[in-house]
Order: structure tokens, then sequence, then C-alpha cells
């Protein structure tokens, strides 16, 4: 496999917060990739830098080779990094299929998708099916605002594939919803890797992550921790401690069985 996305000595402060320090992160073609950590790590802001959101103190982002540290997150978007967000980001007041069209056009921004006068019928078909593959084409005429928080993931979701992206970043899918729906995008992953496409998931439901992920990178105080294959990282006692502090009291104890036995 291939080096599709990296990011190297990624260095961010806020202030007089250090975010991320000397971070670094590797996602190979084809794979699902996990990125896990407790807490405040800096998992999410390492996920700004790399689409754009936030530009690095140090350190640079490269994309196939193509260095696209501090692009604008319309261009990272454009050239084929799709992400989704911890807080779902759609339009509450259209529907959930004007909602999709608005990403139809590939090398377009987001705003000009929201204003263009009509799209086309291949491209209405594309986003049903779409819609269809996540399980919601009987939602597709509501307004979008009228969704379940479960239903919008699964919104957000159809909405970043309507662009086909080469890479698709994902903030917490499995978080605050249903253990029936956190099945039914695990699966969706498992499809969508099987045809081949890259993920990079930032996830705290360990039993989620590691029956996924083909590798795991551990952050730790905005730091890359360790990395490797599920099997792997649980059973690094450095993740361990990363997790849990080194307490010792029941709460700790059962959170080490699950982190290691997962």
């Amino acid at each position: 496999m291939s080096t599709l996305l990296h990011a190297q000595g990624i260095s961010k402060s806020f202030g007089g917060l250090k975010a991320l320090q000397n971070c670094s992160l590797t996602v190979e073609k084809g794979k699902v990739n996990g990125l896990i950590g407790p807490n405040g790590s800096g998992k999410t802001t390492l996920f700004n830098v790399i689409t754009g959101y936030v530009t690095p103190d140090e350190g640079s982002v490269t994309f196939e080779g193509a260095d696209i540290t501090g692009a604008r997150p319309d261009k990272v978007f454009a050239l084929g990094i799709g992400r989704t967000f911890q807080l779902t980001r759609i339009f509450a007041r259209i529907s959930v299929l004007e909602n999709m069209l608005i990403a139809t056009q590939h090398n377009e921004s987001w705003v000009k998708g929201l204003i263009r006068s009509k799209s086309t019928k291949s491209e209405v078909d594309n986003a049903m099916a779409l819609l269809d593959f996540v399980g919601i084409t009987r939602l597709a005429n509501l307004q979008a605002g009228a969704l379940s928080y479960g239903q919008r993931k699964l919104l957000e979701l159809a909405y970043v594939l309507v662009s086909d992206p080469d890479v698709i970043l994902l903030d917490e899918p499995a978080g605050g919803v249903n253990l029936t729906l956190i099945n039914n995008i695990a699966e969706k992953i498992r499809l969508l890797n099987q045809q081949g496409k890259t993920f990079l998931i930032v996830e705290h439901n360990m039993e989620f992550v590691m029956g996924v992920c083909d590798q795991v990178t551990v952050m730790h105080q905005g730091s890359s921790l360790t990395s490797g294959t599920p099997s792997e990282v649980r059973q690094d006692p450095r993740v361990l401690d990363a997790y849990l502090g080194g307490g010792d009291d029941d709460d700790d104890d059962d959170l080490r069985e699950a982190v290691a036995n997962v």
C-alpha cells in the first residue's frame, strides 16, 4: 500500500494552549485508519489542520505527494478529501435531497453549489442512489432540520460521498447514536472500503474502532503516541496509561479491560 495522506511534525497553539506538538500521521491508501486518544488529545484539531480549517504553526500536510498545508477547506475538498464533523453540519431549512445537491459539483465551492438554480438528472439520480445506500431515501423530501441526530449522521456521510472523495475523514461517526445505527455505519464503511475508499476515523467508541480499522494511531497530549494494528495498539501499555493515567480504582479496571479486549 502507498501513502495517500501524510501529516508531518504538526504543531499548533491557541494562545498559550499547545493543541498539537510535533504530531505526525500516515494514512495508507485503501485502508481504514483510526485516530484515537483521550479527550483533549488533539484529534479534531489535527482533522482541522488536514482539511484546511486550521493553519499549523509548524509542519506540513501532503496529499498524493503534493503539499496542501494551509490550503482553504473548499480547495482541500475539491482535491478529494471529504470530511464529516463531530457536530453535524447540514442546511437545516432545506430538504435532504437539496442538501445532497449542494455537493454535486466536485470542483465548485459549497456556496456555489447552494445557489445553483438547477441540477442535472444524473446529479439527482446519483444523490438519490447515495441516500439509498445510507438507508434514508424515504426522507429525501423532508426538511433536513427535522432529522434525528443519527439520521443527520447518515445524511452527512451521503453528502460527503457525492463528490466521490479519495479519502473520507469521519469525526466520531458512532458518537451519540444507538447500537443499531452504529452497526449500520460500520457496515457502510466496510462496503465502501471494499470498493476502494480510504478512511481516517476519529472515534471514542473503542469497539467500533477496533472492529472496522486496519491501522490505528493513538494521540496523547497533542502528540502521536503510537501506531499499529488494532491488536498491537490494544496491547501497548502506553495506550492504557494514556487513557487511564495509571489509576487503580474499579472504574479504571473496567475501562482497562474494555480497551484491551475489544
